[in-house]
């Protein structure tokens, strides 16, 4: 029975016989009526074992459909892709995973990307944890959000706090804001009224130098002021 190459997922599992061995890799009848590709570097990672004497030939192989495109080119893994592809994997996303080992610094969890993240143990809670293992245990299931990834490495940093909630300014909050402190306001009256008698009195051609000074004696005076 024919397979529709458009209606592979990437993911699904496939049996296929093996019809020529290339530079580029083997050619693999899957049932679509057009051979899908198993690249050469799948297979060089199978050096050893019942996959080397499959992946010949006219050997069976059982494989994991990698990439589709829409023109029935299909694209193989002998390894099952991870249900979370690595350029999907954004800061801030919040994934369901399952702790599968514990350590001193931290908690490793799976979370379906090609690795375990990781969630060190001053991200595992919004209060004090002593321990990891005061918090969780293999086996348990999780929720953790993505703090950044890093390519090179492949190192996903997880935690397991709440997410920040956006800063609501209070009503409070914008009373203080609009009003000024005493302090601000005796230096903006004093500043004014440096300003008109300036306009009023000072002659045009007052160096910059004795306008920069009786700005510092107000200053002086208001902060006196409003000490008192």
């Amino acid at each position: 029975m024919a397979v529709e190459a458009q209606a592979l997922t990437v993911g699904a599992e496939v049996k296929g016989t093996v019809r020529h061995i290339g530079i580029y890799g083997a050619l693999v009848d899957i049932g679509t009526g057009q051979d899908a590709l198993l690249h050469i570097s799948q297979l060089a990672q199978k050096e050893t074992g019942p996959s080397e004497e499959a992946a010949q030939p006219g050997g069976e192989i059982v494989a994991y459909v990698y990439k589709t495109r829409p023109d029935g080119y299909v694209a193989l893994s002998l390894e099952r892709p991870p249900q979370v592809p690595w350029g999907t994997i954004r800061q801030g996303k919040v994934y369901s995973g399952q702790v599968i080992r514990v350590e001193d610094f931290g908690v490793f969890v799976d979370f379906g990307a090609e690795r375990p993240g990781m969630v060190h143990v001053s991200e595992m809670s919004d209060n004090y944890v002593r321990t990891p293992s005061d918090v969780a245990e293999v086996g348990q299931q999780v929720e953790v959000r993505v703090i950044k990834k890093n390519g090179r490495s492949r190192q996903i940093d997880l935690t397991m706090k709440s997410a920040p909630e956006e800063h609501m300014v209070s009503d409070e909050e914008e009373d203080e804001e609009a009003m000024p402190t005493s302090m601000a306001q005796a230096f903006r009256r004093a500043m004014q009224g440096a300003a008109i008698e300036d306009a009023a009195s000072a002659p045009q051609e007052a160096a910059p130098a004795n306008h920069r000074q009786k700005q510092e004696e107000i200053l002086a005076r208001t902060l006196r002021n409003a000490g008192a």
